[in-house]
């Protein structure tokens, strides 16, 4: 089978094809992984923005409505809450803030993407988590560190650079003392005109490669389905044009061996119909020679 032209020819071509694709398929990947990239940095962008300016609003009405003090929204004097490791502290304003931006601060985990969305203080304190990571205290360190995360002061590098950020938005690769890794999206949060922390967006890495690894599936499900009809087609097309090589090459082979009374039609302008052409008057001279020696004798 593969001493056919027509095979040997669409294979060739196919493998060219196979490179091809396999370069378009490559470079598609890459655009549309860059363009998912810069899609989530800029949800990213307007969530911290925007959290950043509702919870400044939250507190400024606060204490427009003298729920508590200017002095009190800055309040530094951390109190511990006995009994926890890593410890816990409460604030002057953190129980308001429980109820007051606690269903905000829910909503933006509506985007699967988002892993947290929390306001911390200029010293990296957490007044108010997600509900997820309010579970009850289980007794098991392990299962308390991811389920209650609330209170406590997260003034690692990326935690501190994040809450003291004067920038609009400020973007940091952040691993979690949980040991996953994702990109830390924040912006300042102001109070009264006076930085007062910032709100942190915690955007999965995990849940952009994965979408990265189902595009790059599913396009390569699609270029191979492309390059099994392409073989198949060219297969067939290749084997039809060369189709009549088949029936030239019996007549050589019939005038090899003599038979020399079968008229060669011409089967049009291309190589194969000059091929047909050459060797029917082969045909005619071979008759003629023939003839001549028939007589002859």
């Amino acid at each position: 089978m593969f001493k056919k032209v027509g095979v040997k020819v669409a294979i060739m071509a196919n493998l060219v094809l196979l490179v091809v694709m396999a370069a378009g398929t490559w470079y598609i990947v890459g655009q549309q992984g860059q363009s998912l990239e810069n899609q989530l940095l800029e949800r990213g962008r307007i969530e911290a923005l925007v959290g950043a300016k509702l919870i400044g609003k939250v507190m400024d009405e606060a204490i427009d409505n003298g729920v508590f003090s200017v002095n009190a929204a800055f309040d530094k004097n951390y109190i511990p809450i006995p009994g926890f490791e890593p410890e816990k502290y409460h604030t002057s304003y953190d129980s308001y803030l429980d109820k007051a931006i606690l269903a905000m601060e829910d909503e933006f985990l509506q985007d699967d993407s988002v892993v947290f969305a929390v306001a911390v203080d200029i010293n990296g304190y957490l007044p108010t988590h997600n509900t997820r990571y309010q579970q009850p205290i289980t007794g098991d360190k392990q299962k308390d560190l991811v389920g209650n995360r609330t209170k406590r002061i997260f003034n690692d590098p990326v935690g501190i650079k994040a809450a003291r950020n004067l920038e609009p938005v400020l973007r940091q690769i952040y691993k979690r003392d949980t040991g996953e890794t994702m990109w830390d999206i924040s912006s300042p949060i102001m109070v009264k005109g006076k930085h007062w922390g910032g709100f942190r967006i915690g955007f999965s890495l995990e849940k952009m490669l994965e979408a990265k690894s189902n595009l790059t599936v599913t396009l390569s499900a699609i270029m191979f389905g492309i390059l099994l009809l392409s073989t198949i087609l060219v297969y067939i097309i290749v084997n039809g044009a060369l189709a009549p090589l088949s029936r030239l090459t019996r007549i050589a082979g019939e005038l090899a061996d003599g038979r020399v009374n079968e008229k060669i039609e011409k089967l049009g302008d291309d190589e194969i119909g000059q091929l047909a052409d050459v060797l029917e008057r082969l045909r005619v001279s071979l008759k003629a020679a023939m003839d001549r020696i028939t007589r002859v004798k």
